[in-house]
């Protein structure tokens, strides 16, 4: 028995598990996972605890990084819409957009021609439409290469997610523009990044996929802890016993009253480990 049997944490991977911020804004190489926040995950997961990453990234961009990455437990990608077990490479729940979201995505292209947007399909493609400088940084980072379609019309489905890339402003516009069309009530639609709107089914968020995860593993959400940087983290955060953000960390994420640790890039979830390893003495 270890002291983490029944536990689950979760992190989110951009900006919280490896600080990634520094090589999209210079182009340079992301970093690798630092070797205090391995060395810590190992001993978490040593011990019992069960340790998933739940990113917005799609299963594609992050599966080029998922082997570097210490975890024992299945991970959420598009932003709460899929989970996905990395150990026998398979879905194990899907929240997807339909054909209406395509329609109502395209109604926002032709609105703001400016915007751009990848539609993460879930056979593991990114289709991009309107491609602009944010989807080439976001390539840089992911290191996938998006698959260009004329429009949404023509991008497959099932879709996972849509992502909206523009300068924030005009996202702002964009969303302002779904809420006034009477569609917004259909979808979560929350900022990953001043230049990132992300869109899912209603209901498909982290939040609610770590509640599903938990149930699949037995574990109850008292012993659920979970670690994000960006508005997208929010129901996570406040689903879980307790969650905890980097130093980093956007001001909505601060106001949420998430326990703030060290910067991302000095190791924030070694500092979660070791709080968790006084809790569970």
């Amino acid at each position: 028995m270890g002291r983490f049997d029944g536990v689950l944490l979760a992190s989110d991977f951009d900006n919280t598990l490896i600080y990634t911020e520094e090589a999209l804004r210079t182009g340079n190489p992301v970093p690798p996972l630092s070797e205090r926040n391995r060395a810590a995950l190992e001993r978490f997961m040593a011990e019992g605890g069960r340790f998933a990453v739940a990113t917005g990234r799609a299963l594609a961009a992050f599966q080029t990084y998922a082997s570097q990455v210490p975890m024992n437990a299945p991970g959420i990608v598009c932003n709460g819409a899929v989970l996905y077990d990395f150990a026998r490479g398979e879905y194990l729940e899907a929240i997807t957009l339909d054909a209406s979201a395509r329609e109502r995505g395209q109604a926002v292209l032709d609105r703001f021609p400016e915007v751009a947007v990848e539609a993460y399909h879930i056979d593991n493609v990114i289709h991009a439409v309107h491609p602009n400088e944010y989807v080439r940084q976001h390539e840089h980072i992911t290191r996938v290469a998006v698959t260009e379609a004329p429009s949404l019309s023509e991008v497959p489905l099932p879709l996972g997610k849509l992502l909206f890339e523009a300068d924030h402003e005009t996202l702002e516009k964009v969303r302002a523009f779904l809420d006034e069309q009477g569609w917004s009530g259909d979808y979560e639609l929350i900022f990953s990044g001043k230049t990132l709107l992300e869109m899912t089914v209603r209901g498909a968020n982290k939040g609610g996929m770590i509640r599903r995860l938990a149930a699949r593993l037995g574990i109850s959400m008292d012993h659920v802890y979970c670690v994000g940087d960006e508005a997208n983290d929010i129901s996570m955060l406040t689903a879980a016993a307790r969650g905890f953000a980097p130093d980093n960390c956007v001001d909505a994420v601060r106001a949420c009253g998430a326990t703030i640790v060290s910067h991302a890039r000095e190791s924030a979830l070694a500092d979660v480990v070791e709080i968790l390893e006084e809790i569970y003495r």
